[in-house]
């Protein structure tokens, strides 16, 4: 098993100016650290509902009352800040940076686990005697003998066979070969939702991880 950079084709360029958006970034970090309330209320907001920002302090009261710590109520006002930056933009490129989101915080709370240097985005694995995937892996953790893949989502609904498909064959791939690879999908999403959408499926997903909105620590721990 070993691991390969996605080939620089124009979607991965395209996509490589969304990913270096300072938005992404900032909306990252504050959402690595934020608790579940704070990353509901960040997609909420993300999903481009036409609210003001009084508006969105009127739906989450808790986050934003005089009476709780000003270092949370900071991180709130902060997290609104960005998440609104995100909605403003068109479907399209809101559809980007949200999908750039859920890589690059996926991407920090591993690091925190296995160090930066283990953390790789955008990566192809290859086997011997088997044709390589077209799409790259989101997020990779590349290390000999524990090395993980994640496939990242917005939404419940971006879970589908070819994703299952994809993520479980790489397991069995590595498998056969005497490899351990850890494979999972990481949705900024609600655990429920996402049980949901895979009770659905046919694809073989039963030793692919499932991280949500609520278990996101995980990822660092």
């Amino acid at each position: 098993m070993r691991f390969q950079d996605a080939a620089k084709d124009a979607r991965a360029v395209t996509y490589a100016v969304i990913q270096a958006d300072p938005v992404v970034a900032r909306a990252a970090g504050l959402l690595a650290d934020a608790s579940p309330t704070q990353r509901l209320l960040a997609r909420a907001v993300m999903n481009g509902e036409t609210l003001d920002p009084d508006g969105w302090r009127t739906m989450f009261p808790l986050l934003f009352e005089p009476g709780i710590a000003p270092a949370e109520r900071e991180r709130s006002e902060a997290i609104l800040a960005a998440s609104l930056a995100i909605a403003d933009r068109g479907d399209q490129a809101r559809n980007q940076l949200r999908g750039a989101l859920v890589e690059s915080l996926t991407a920090e709370l591993l690091a925190r686990r296995v160090g930066a240097g283990a953390v790789r985005r955008e990566r192809r694995i290859l086997f011997d005697g088997v044709p390589a995937e077209i799409h790259p892996y989101d997020v990779t953790v590349e290390r000999a003998g524990a090395a993980e893949a994640y496939d990242c989502k917005w939404g419940a609904r971006g879970i589908d066979a070819d994703v299952l498909h994809q993520l479980d064959d790489a397991r069995t791939s590595a498998e056969a070969e005497d490899e351990r690879l850890r494979v999972a999908l990481v949705v900024f999403d609600a655990e429920l939702s996402c049980r949901v959408r895979l009770d659905r499926q046919t694809a073989p997903h039963d030793q692919t991880g499932l991280v949500t909105m609520e278990s996101l620590e995980s990822l660092a721990g």
